[in-house]
């Protein structure tokens, strides 16, 4: 009975990957009973379970998906102690600020009550002949208020330090300037998190999908930015990687090779002015490592494409950074993106429940490569295609691959080339 199930197990996971790739039709599994699902060979579970799941570099949301584990140079982290109480949750940052507070006032307070129980002021309690390091400190409790008055520049005035006590003097500087410093160190740090540009960066948005269409008489791949506040960012850049596995001809494995993709840098238009919602635009051309990708081949690629928005808020003069990434799932194919800006009167308004729409319009389901070839031998004149064709069947086999290898390749492939049409 446990080798049937296995078989039949086997069966089921095996039938889909028989089918054609390109099919969109999907055979849903019937669930097996548990001991079935636990007796299953390791790898086709590990196999049926890599094909559902999309491992991201970066999530929609801007965050890294990258744990780092077995860093055992754990001392580096107090070096910096500052960016280190800064990087913490608000939870453990708030239980920090407080417990630095709460403890150097114990300490202190210990230290004024210690100076007094060997000095014996809490033997002469109530001795107006008696001269005390602190006035009207009687026990553990008076000393730790008065450690807090100290530290904090209160002053009740009801206790108070006496000139006849050298070592409560050292020690009053002593905690004036250590308070200080945790003033200093810890208000910085509650200053800081407080005013940190992450949530700035919430309303930066990105579209949920990025578009590839013709622009101009070229293929552009596109995606859409826009900014939810009315304060601007000063400076603002964006960038755009290209997250892919990649092996070396001497046959090194490089994951997640990262690629940069020109958004702009040669044109400048990298350099936004973000007041309304913006489309950038990479144009495939041959330093594109989409070049060679067509619509068919796009959807078996396993690709990210991490895009990067950085300026500096307006309002904080802060570096601000906003991230988001397009998986090969989330690049539409043959469409564009919605107008949202339209003119009112006296100003222009922006429509954010468009923002992420986009509409299918007419554009070739090949490669950037081969539509440029297809381009090219469209536009040569009449006399050099019939030149060339005669002088290739006069030259030698030898010159003739020659000519097709120094010219535009083989003169009789046609690329399957097609335009998507819409239908009307």
């Amino acid at each position: 009975m446990k080798a049937a199930l296995i078989n039949l197990a086997q069966i089921l996971l095996l039938s889909p990957m028989e089918q054609d790739v390109e099919s969109p039709v999907t055979i849903r599994q019937p669930k097996l009973p548990k001991q079935a699902r636990e007796d299953l060979p390791k790898q086709l579970i590990d196999k049926d379970r890599g094909k559902r799941k999309i491992q991201r570099y970066v999530r929609k949301d801007g965050k890294c998906n990258v744990h780092h584990g077995n860093v055992r140079e754990t001392y580096r982290y107090l070096t910096d102690i500052f960016t280190t109480l800064v990087d913490l949750k608000w939870r453990f940052n708030l239980f920090i600020f407080v417990l630095v507070y709460t403890v150097t006032w114990l300490f202190f307070g210990f230290m004024w009550w210690l100076i007094a129980y060997i000095r014996g002021d809490l033997e002469h309690i109530g001795d107006n002949q008696w001269t005390p390091c602190v006035n009207n400190l009687n026990g553990f409790v008076s000393a730790f208020l008065f450690s807090i008055e100290t530290e904090t520049t209160i002053g009740y005035g009801y206790r108070v330090i006496t000139d006849k006590c050298p070592e409560g003097i050292v020690l009053l500087l002593v905690q004036s300037v250590l308070g200080s410093i945790v003033n200093a160190f810890m208000v910085g740090c509650m200053f800081v998190k407080i005013s940190q540009p992450k949530k700035r960066a919430e309303t930066l948005v990105f579209s949920t999908n990025a578009v590839i269409s013709m622009r101009d008489g070229r293929l552009c791949l596109m995606f859409r930015v826009g900014d939810l506040r009315n304060s601007h960012i000063v400076e603002a850049s964006i960038r755009a990687k290209l997250i892919k596995s990649k092996q070396t001809k001497e046959g090194e494995f490089i994951p997640l090779n990262q690629t940069d993709m020109n958004v702009g840098y040669d044109t400048g238009d990298d350099r936004l002015f973000l007041v309304s919602p913006l489309i950038i635009c990479h144009e495939i051309n041959q330093h594109s490592p989409f070049w060679e990708i067509s619509k068919a081949h796009l959807a078996k690629e396993e690709l990210e494409i991490v895009v990067i928005l950085e300026g500096m808020v307006e309002a904080t003069g802060m570096t601000c950074q906003a991230r988001s990434s397009y998986v090969a799932s989330e690049i539409k194919w043959g469409y564009r993106f919605t107008p949202v800006l339209t003119l009112e009167d006296g100003f222009y308004e922006v429509d954010y429940n468009s923002f992420h729409e986009v509409y299918e319009t007419n554009t070739p389901v090949c490669s950037a490569r081969e539509l440029a070839e297809m381009t090219a031998r469209a536009q040569l004149p009449l006399t050099w295609s019939v030149g060339s064709k005669l002088n290739q069947q006069a030259a030698p086999e030898a010159e003739r691959e020659q000519i097709e290898k120094d010219g535009h390749g083989d003169v009789n492939h046609v690329p399957a080339c097609e335009l998507s049409v819409l239908p009307f």
